[in-house]
C-alpha cells in the first residue's frame, strides 16, 4: 500500500467566517518534487486572474488550521480552483498537502488578493511574465484570461527551473493553450512560451537574467531585443533572489514598480517576498 493510500482522508471540516471548506477534485503529480491540484470553487468566490489566496488543512491535534498563501493557477472564469505546489518532506503544510486525494476536503480563504494583476500595470505592447519554479502558477491564470490578450499585443511566459521534469504544464504551453475554450485563437497568435533549465541539458538553458542580457529572450518577438519601459510590462514571481536581482535591474533601466493603488511598469508579489 502506498504512502498516499495509508494517509487518512481529510473530511468533516467546518467552515469559519474566514474560511470555506472545499472538496479536492483532482491531483496531478508532475514529479517527486512538484504537484498540482484542483478544488471546488464556491459560487460567491471572486478573484482577478493572477491573485493568491490562503489555503490549508486542519492543524494536527485539534490546533488551528495550517494555512499558506498560494497563487491561483486557474483563470478568473474557471469553475474550479487550481494550485501548483512543491513537495517538502518536512514542510508543516506541504508534507501533508502532497498526500491529498480526490474527495478530501481542505480550507480556502474567502479573500483573494495580490499585485500580479493587469490592473497594477500601465498599458503596454508586450507583457513578460518571468517566473521560477511554482512562480509559474499566476502565469497559468493570466495566460488563460481573454482580457490579457486585449491589453497586450504579445504575451511572453518565461519559466526557469532546475530540471526538465519541473516544467509543469509544458505541453499545454508549448501548444499555446490549443485546448483552451476561451483563448486558443488569441494564444496561437500572441503567446510565446520560453522554458529554460539550469541543471540539465535542454534546448534553452540559463537563468532569466542571462536570457535578457544575451538577447535570447527576444528571439522571434516583435520589437527591440531588449526591455523598454515605454512598451514593455513585466511581472515577476518565484525565488526571492530572482525577484530581488531582476527588480534592481529593471529599476536601473527606468522601469517603475506598480501596485493596485498606482499602476506601473512592473510588478512583484510582495506577499511572498517579505
Amino acid at each position: 500500500m502506498s504512502e498516499q493510500q495509508e494517509t487518512a482522508a481529510v473530511t468533516g471540516l467546518e467552515p469559519t467566517t474566514a474560511l470555506s471548506v472545499e472538496e479536492v477534485l483532482s491531483v496531478t503529480h508532475w514529479n517527486e518534487h512538484l504537484f498540482s491540484f484542483k478544488i471546488s470553487r464556491p459560487a460567491s468566490f471572486r478573484f482577478r486572474s493572477g491573485e493568491f489566496v490562503m489555503i490549508g488543512l486542519p492543524g494536527e491535534g485539534g490546533k488551528k488550521p495550517l494555512l499558506r498563501a498560494y497563487s491561483i493557477a486557474s483563470p478568473a472564469w474557471a469553475e474550479e480552483l487550481e494550485f501548483l505546489s512543491i513537495k517538502v518532506e518536512d514542510g508543516p503544510l506541504t508534507s501533508r498537502l502532497q498526500k491529498i486525494q480526490p474527495g478530501d476536503q481542505m480550507y480556502l480563504g474567502r479573500k483573494p488578493t495580490g499585485t500580479l494583476v493587469t490592473d497594477a500595470l500601465l498599458p503596454g505592447k508586450r507583457l513578460f511574465m518571468l517566473g521560477t519554479g511554482t512562480g509559474l502558477a499566476p502565469w497559468m491564470s493570466l495566460a488563460r484570461d481573454p482580457d490579457v490578450y486585449e491589453y497586450f499585443e504579445q504575451v511572453v511566459i518565461v519559466h526557469c527551473v532546475r530540471r526538465v521534469s519541473d516544467l509543469a504544464y509544458r505541453e499545454d504551453l508549448e501548444g499555446r493553450l490549443a485546448e483552451d475554450p476561451l483563448v486558443s485563437e488569441e494564444a496561437a497568435q500572441q503567446l510565446r512560451y520560453v522554458p529554460t533549465v539550469t541543471r540539465e541539458e535542454f534546448h534553452t538553458s540559463g537563468r532569466i537574467g542571462a536570457l535578457i542580457e544575451s538577447g535570447r529572450l527576444f528571439e522571434g518577438l516583435d520589437g527591440e531585443a531588449k526591455l523598454d519601459p515605454a512598451t514593455d510590462r513585466i511581472m515577476l514571481c518565484g525565488s526571492m533572489d530572482m525577484i530581488r536581482d531582476l527588480s534592481a535591474d529593471l529599476e536601473k533601466m527606468g522601469f517603475v514598480e506598480g501596485s493596485n493603488a498606482k499602476p506601473g511598469d512592473f510588478v512583484i508579489e510582495r506577499a511572498f517576498v517579505g
